[in-house]
C-alpha cells in the first residue's frame, strides 16, 4: 500500500473481520466497552504504519467501516481506546497494536519485547501500571485475503458416526520424514494431501483426520530466549488463520491456495 485510502463508507457489522466482496473490504470488530477504534494500515513489509482510520460506526457493540479502494493483500491491525481500570477488568491501551480476532491470514513473526505488555514490566505497581510504548514494529500483521476458491464437485463423505475412525495427527510431524512424500512438500499442508500420505491412512482404515493445531500461533517467550520453538502449536493467536510455517515453499499465501486444494484432495 503506497497511497492513502480516502473513501471510508459506513460498512456493516456482519460478517466479523475483514471481508473482501470483490469491490472493497468491510471491517467489523466487536468491543463492548471501547470508546474508540482505529484501523491501522501498513505498507507491504508490515514495518511502517501508513494510515489510521477512525471507525465512526457502531452497531450492537460492533465497530465497522467499508473501504471501497482496499484490496486483498492489505496489511492491518487495530488500536482500541477505552478505560484502563484493571480492578474492573479493563486494560485498553491504544499504544498497543492488536490483531483481529477474525483475521483469515496473519503474516510476520512476533518479536518478543516488554513493549508488548500493557503495563510496565518491573514497575513498582506491577500489572496495575501503564505502558506507553508502541509495540507495532514487533507485531505480526493481519492480511486481507481473497476467499474465492473453486471446490468443483467436492462433497462431504458423509461417513456415519458408527463407521468413523478418527486419526489425530500433526501436519509437520506426520509428513516431515515420510520417505515417499516429495522432499519439498514434507512438513506442509500439501504433503498431507499426497498419495503416499493418503494411502497410508487408508491402509490403517482411517476415515477421518483431525489435525492438531494448524492455526497461527506464537513461540512462547521463554522458549525463544532458550533458542527453542513451540512444536505443537498450542499457543494460538488466530483461530481462522492457518499457520504459515506449514506452507509449501514458494507457494503464494495471499488467497490461501495451499490449504484448500489439500482439503479438497484429502476429502475424496
Amino acid at each position: 500500500m503506497t497511497q492513502s485510502l480516502t473513501a471510508v463508507w459506513p460498512g456493516a457489522p456482519f460478517p466479523r473481520g475483514a471481508t473482501w466482496d470483490g469491490e472493497g473490504v468491510n471491517f467489523a470488530l466487536f468491543s463492548e466497552h471501547a470508546t474508540g477504534v482505529e484501523l491501522c494500515l501498513f505498507d507491504r513489509t508490515g514495518r511502517r504504519e501508513v494510515q489510521r482510520i477512525e471507525l465512526r460506526e457502531q452497531t450492537d457493540l460492533i465497530w465497522h467501516c467499508y473501504l471501497p479502494d482496499a484490496r486483498p493483500g492489505l496489511l492491518y491491525g487495530y488500536r482500541v481506546h477505552g478505560p484502563y481500570d484493571p480492578a474492573r477488568g479493563h486494560r485498553f491501551n491504544p499504544n498497543k497494536l492488536l490483531l483481529e480476532p477474525y483475521a483469515k491470514d496473519i503474516v510476520g513473526q512476533l518479536r518478543w519485547s516488554d513493549a508488548h505488555f500493557g503495563y510496565r514490566i518491573g514497575h513498582r505497581n506491577q500489572d496495575l501500571s501503564f505502558d506507553r510504548r508502541d509495540n507495532a514494529t514487533g507485531m505480526p500483521k493481519c492480511r486481507v485475503i481473497d476467499p474465492a476458491f473453486t471446490w468443483g464437485d467436492d462433497r462431504s463423505p458423509l461417513i456415519a458416526w458408527p463407521d468413523m475412525v478418527v486419526y489425530e495427527l500433526h501436519v509437520r510431524g506426520f509428513t516431515r520424514s515420510h520417505p515417499e512424500i516429495p522432499p519439498r512438500l514434507r512438513g506442509t499442508y500439501a504433503g498431507l494431501a499426497t498419495a503416499p500420505a493418503i494411502d497410508h491412512l487408508k491402509r490403517l482404515g482411517v476415515t477421518s483426520v483431525e489435525l492438531m493445531p494448524v492455526h497461527s500461533f506464537v513461540d512462547d517467550r521463554h522458549l525463544v530466549e532458550r533458542g527453542l520453538s513451540n512444536y505443537w502449536g498450542y499457543n494460538s493467536i488466530g483461530f481462522f488463520a492457518p499457520d504459515h510455517r506449514s506452507v509449501p515453499p514458494g507457494w503464494p499465501a495471499n488467497s490461501r491456495p495451499w490449504s484448500r486444494p489439500s482439503t479438497r484432495t484429502a476429502s475424496k
